[in-house]
């Protein structure tokens, strides 16, 4: 959990789950596949109607179900379509139905229900979010001075929830002086949120509201306003950055600042210093900071103009900015500046030089030290580095592992607060002292059902890729796995927008793991994993890599035994779900069942339309095809325009109606022409949720539903033997 007041100006495109009785015993796998016998159903039919997509070159292109596009959602053809798909899956899914309901049991068993997360202090306050036996949603809550004061329920978001069918409270930001919360709230999954302020003295809401917003808000110094980010209504680009004053028409709210360039996302934030208010824009391959003073807010000077292939952040604490940035540094380096020398780029000072083996990801200011967030040789690791120069690493217990920055809410510490997890390690929040070198932890998350680490083993492998680059791969399974050619497989990957696939611990997976499965995240290019070259060899024109990595990661695991051949399957979403639909298309023999949630697959239409959200920030991430070029490349491996008349695995495609990011018609569309191509009997299952976006449904365990559907249908098609 963030602090509630501050949004450090670290400017990244975020993109992208896990705690999941007692857990099953270890069960030997079936040596080949042994399917459940498919019900007698019916796939639903989409209609075939002509239309051609135009690209402005004068290529063209029939999509013959383009008419299940509708950005209304109200088109009753459509929606009788999506439903039917809806049905088609409970027939189909029917015979898995108590699988099912065992893996949801011990989705849900492993969480310890009444849980919360480590207090933190900020302001006076302690600062924490618990949730309750049974209920869906967190409760924000803080003690004042104390944590054996009395608690103060800051948000309690069941109650805001109740009756609807989604919803999400998100940048819950606390007034300076602590009397007021401001908070955004979706009702419908689509990421346009509506600003909420709650009187945190008398628990009343006060009757501000602002719509079709961003979950992104900071207060002046003085409590009197809030800096918001306005979305454009059809694009949901971020576009304005608006002032509003408490108590006034959101109809007069200032605009302080207008985006015109399509193809930057937009932020507010706050310096660790509270000193400055700060608006970030950032595209894939450049970025630029405008700041004001928070207390008498005017004029935002802009830190360093735009330039293209030139990111940078900055964060300022005790007089000083310190400055990431790629300027002459591909792997990103630290400079430093003082006071209002930071507004000239010439006059900023390297603070930590460029290192080609080292990315710096992130950086955290104190008083006397700071702690760097970088990554090498595939693994994110911290180091502290202090106020004479001298540096020393945040140590590790393991080989394969994530390490990253917890809530540091203060400046004034010596403590440094961190995360750990590894895929046998629980998340993990950890103190070290920077001076004595003393460690605490503070908290291991708790997994019920009688987990136990030691039954579980994993490791970090190097695949080789066709091209010979070396493909960091991280396994999981049970510690009497034997690596015999005869397991089934699960492998996971996403390798877009330099989004790093960490390994993490997830106790869903366990399910898997306890049945005899192994479980492997593939690091393949286009993540970050080892430094920015491995995204720029995942991208654009070098896409390939991404898919081709994947496949070859499998074709190691299986060589080195530690699946059957006939017995791998793979998950991604969003553009893990374009890795999906890709691979499915270049190696359909190689995988017996896919599931592929939220999927880009509609790669060319969807990036020649730019009306469709987030189309114009990806440009330098896909390329425009509005270019030849990029045209053809993109057409070559656009998972809709390469389905071909062949045998295709078992799939499982999922999409949510009000996706803003994927917008359904995409999996909607690969759905009805993969239907209509494929010549094999392999069941397809399109499942909508009808009530839910890109991150599916809200709450808690009705998301673990969503996953307990998904392992039982590759259970089922991988032919493990159910508990």
């Amino acid at each position: 959990m963030s602090p509630l007041k501050k949004y450090p100006l670290l400017l990244s495109v975020a993109l992208l789950s896990a705690c999941g009785g007692e857990p099953p015993a270890t069960v030997e796998s079936a040596p080949q596949a042994q399917v459940t016998p498919a019900v007698q159903a019916t796939p639903p039919v989409a209609a075939q109607r002509p239309y051609e997509v135009k690209a402005p070159h004068g290529a063209t292109r029939q999509d013959e179900y383009y008419w299940l596009r509708d950005d209304s959602r109200q088109n009753a053809e459509m929606l009788d379509y999506l439903k039917a798909e809806n049905t088609y899956a409970d027939a189909m899914l029917a015979p898995q139905a108590a699988l099912r309901d065992t893996l949801y049991a011990e989705l849900v068993g492993r969480i310890k229900q009444d849980d919360s997360t480590v207090p933190y202090l900020e302001d006076g306050y302690w600062y924490y979010v618990r949730f309750e036996e049974g209920k869906e949603y967190p409760i924000h809550a803080r003690r004042k001075g104390s944590l054996e004061a009395a608690e103060e329920v800051v948000l309690d978001v069941n109650v805001l929830a109740e009756g609807k069918g989604f919803y999400q409270a998100a940048g819950l930001a606390v007034s300076p002086d602590g009397g007021k919360l401001a908070f955004f709230e979706d009702t419908s999954g689509r990421r346009q949120y509506t600003l909420r302020i709650k009187d945190l003295s008398t628990g009343e809401m006060l009757p501000d509201s602002v719509s079709g917003l961003a979950a992104n808000g900071v207060w002046t110094a003085d409590g009197s306003t809030i800096y918001m980010v306005e979305n454009d209504p059809v694009t949901l680009l971020t576009t304005r950055v608006k002032a509003h004053r408490l108590g006034t028409d959101a109809a007069t709210d200032a605009v302080v600042y207008e985006e015109k360039d399509p193809t930057f996302y937009m932020g507010v934030g706050k310096t660790r210093s509270e000193q400055y208010i700060c608006i970030g824009v950032q595209s894939t391959v450049s970025s630029e900071a405008r700041c004001t003073d928070a207390s008498t807010p005017g004029e935002f000077r802009v830190i360093a103009a735009r330039e293209r292939d030139v990111e940078y952040s900055a964060d300022h604490l005790d007089g000083r900015w310190v400055i990431r940035t790629n300027w002459n540094a591909k792997n990103f380096k630290l400079m430093h500046a003082e006071g209002d020398a930071v507004f000239d780029r010439a006059q900023w000072v390297d603070l930590i030089p460029h290192d080609a083996t080292v990315l710096i990801e992130g950086f955290e200011l104190f008083k006397g030290f700071m702690a760097i967030d970088q990554r090498a040789q595939g693994l994110s690791s911290l180091r502290i580095r202090m106020a004479d120069g001298s540096e020393q690493p945040v140590a590790s217990d393991e080989s394969a592992y994530t390490m990253g920055l917890a809530v540091n809410a203060e400046a004034d510490t010596d403590w440094l607060r961190y995360s750990y997890t590894s895929m046998t390690t629980p998340m993990s929040t950890y103190e070290l002292n920077i001076r004595s070198g003393e460690r605490k932890l503070l908290k291991e998350q708790p997994v019920l059902g009688g987990f136990d680490k030691s039954n579980y083993v994993t490791e970090r492998l190097w695949a080789p890729a066709r091209d010979g680059v070396q493909i960091p791969v991280t396994v999981l399974y049970r510690k009497d796995f034997k690596k015999d050619g005869s397991a089934a497989l699960l492998q996971y990957g996403y390798g877009s927008y330099g989004a790093s696939m960490d390994p993490y611990f997830n106790s869903n997976v366990l399910s898997l793991v306890d049945r005899g499965m192994v479980y492997a995240i593939a690091h393949i290019r286009g993540g970050q994993e080892m430094g920015r070259a491995w995204y720029e060899e995942g991208k654009l024109l070098k896409k390939m890599n991404t898919f081709h990595d994947f496949i070859d990661v499998t074709d190691f695991l299986v060589k080195q035994g530690y699946a059957a051949s006939t017995r791998v399957s793979a998950m991604g979403g969003s553009a893990g779900g374009l890795l999906m639909g890709a691979v499915a298309n270049l190696a359909a023999d190689k995988y017996r069942a896919i599931v592929s949630q939220v999927p880009f697959v509609d790669v060319v239409t969807t990036m020649l339309d730019a009306s469709i959200p987030l189309t114009t920030n990806e440009y330098d991430e896909w390329g425009n095809p509005e270019d030849p070029a990029y045209y053809d490349f993109m057409l070559s491996y656009s998972p809709y325009d390469n389905l071909q008349a062949k045998s295709y695995p078992a799939m499982y495609v999922g999409t949510g109606l009000w996706d803003s990011q994927v917008q359904y018609f995409e999996p909607a569309k690969y759905v009805a022409r993969l239907r209509a191509k494929k010549t094999d009997s392999n069941v397809l299952i399109f499942r909508v949720n009808m009530e839910a976006g890109h991150g599916g449904k809200s709450g808690r365990f009705q998301r673990l539903k969503e996953s307990a559907e998904q392992y039982a249908f590759l259970i089922d098609q991988l032919g493990v033997m159910a508990k």
